[in-house]
């Protein structure tokens, strides 16, 4: 165990050996020390699951563990797949509570107002553990479950002016099971709420590279409980997005999704509606909930990295220099860069920002659900 006086107030640590037992105990060896508060990990979905639970769980103990599943992880080395990375949060700048919120489809107000009821006062009963401090929190989501919209604006409304953020799970777009893992166990159909109390400064943000573009499709014909979308300007789904961009139906898979997203504008800014698949009957599936009558604008997407550069250079310029930055990235935006084979480009920035996270089958932002957009927490730098 290394020495907690020479500890900063968080810790990163990775693996991508396939022995879970390895992985786990390369994990403990770099973050374990007596003021561990929490772990927070994103572990590839290839890893067999269960026995990355017990391994876990051996290797750090009593330490409370929360994490998912993802597709692609943000790990020291930048953008990485087939790994397991982890933070590690000290107790003496941080107190961090999490709860376990199941039965997705049933979740009411009244119940996200306990749950944050309830951690708050398990984190303000912990009297010494950390100087007062601001309050953020982060969600965690089994990202096929379809239950984002829900789940979130009951959260905001019972989080108030609590700062929020958060990412749905993934599975390597494999579309066959995402999962969550909180009280030492991983879940489907279930979140974590992960809500976190610093004296350090941070700035939660979320931030994307699209711009509208005139072409407006209308939906004519959907079901928003399954996010399907069956007629665009009363035609099928998508024969109308692929004759928008000059295609066949047959030549439609996810990098053409993230090249070519669809928004919908909320006052005055857009929101990206992601297309998840194809179905055989040409309609269309997206990652978020898309109602009758939304009217929906295509987007074009202009290089990342300058508006990931804009945005990092703001937020420093308030609090300084960070010390780390929890990000969630939408996986449709890691396609895009692969794509056009700036993985490198990218990975240097997120090394030299500091960045540990996951690619996301979407993100969460203050109750919203969201999609292509890098949504996070940079923390700054604890002052000397």
């Amino acid at each position: 165990m290394l020495d907690p006086l020479a500890k900063l107030p968080v810790l990163t640590a990775m693996s991508d050996a396939t022995d879970v037992v390895l992985a786990a105990e390369t994990l403990a060896a770099a973050l374990c020390h007596a003021e561990l508060e929490c772990v927070v990990f994103f572990c590839s979905a290839e890893y067999p699951l269960p026995e990355l639970a017990i391994a876990l769980n051996s290797a750090f103990g009593d330490t409370p563990l929360v994490g998912c599943t993802t597709a692609g992880e943000i790990t020291p080395r930048g953008y990485d797949r087939g790994s397991i990375v982890a933070l590690g949060f000290d107790r003496r700048w941080f107190s961090i509570e999490t709860a376990l919120i199941e039965a997705l489809d049933d979740f009411s107000l009244l119940q996200a107002q306990q749950q944050v009821d309830q951690l708050i006062s398990h984190i303000h009963q912990r009297q010494g553990v950390v100087q007062p401090g601001r309050f953020f929190a982060m969600t965690l989501l089994d990202g096929l479950s379809s239950q984002e919209e829900l789940v979130l604006v009951a959260l905001d409304s019972a989080l108030g002016s609590i700062a929020h953020f958060g990412g749905s799970a993934g599975d390597d777009i494999q579309l066959a099971g995402t999962h969550v893992f909180v009280n030492g166990a991983f879940h489907t159909q279930a979140a974590a709420l992960t809500l976190v109390r610093t004296s350090l400064d941070f700035e939660v943000f979320t931030t994307h590279h699209m711009q509208s573009l005139a072409h407006k499709l209308v939906v004519t014909a959907a079901d928003p409980d399954s996010r399907c979308v069956y007629e665009l300007n009363a035609e099928p789904a998508a024969q109308v997005y692929a004759d928008m961009l000059g295609l066949h139906p047959q030549q439609l898979n996810p990098n053409v999704f993230a090249l070519h997203p669809l928004a919908v504008k909320l006052g005055h800014e857009y929101y990206v509606r992601s297309i998840q698949k194809v179905n055989p009957d040409l309609s269309l599936t997206f990652y978020c909930a898309v109602g009758n009558g939304m009217v929906l604008t295509a987007m074009q997407p202009q290089p990342i990295l300058p508006d990931l550069e804009k945005r990092f250079a703001a937020i420093e310029s308030r609090i300084g220099k960070p010390l780390i930055t929890l990000g969630c990235d939408c996986f449709l935006r890691r396609l895009e860069t692969e794509h056009l084979d700036s993985l490198d480009e990218a990975s240097s920035f997120f090394r030299h920002h500091r960045v540990i996270g996951f690619n996301t089958y979407g993100e969460h932002f203050d109750g919203v659900h969201i999609n292509q957009t890098f949504t996070g927490v940079v923390i700054g730098e604890a002052e000397n």
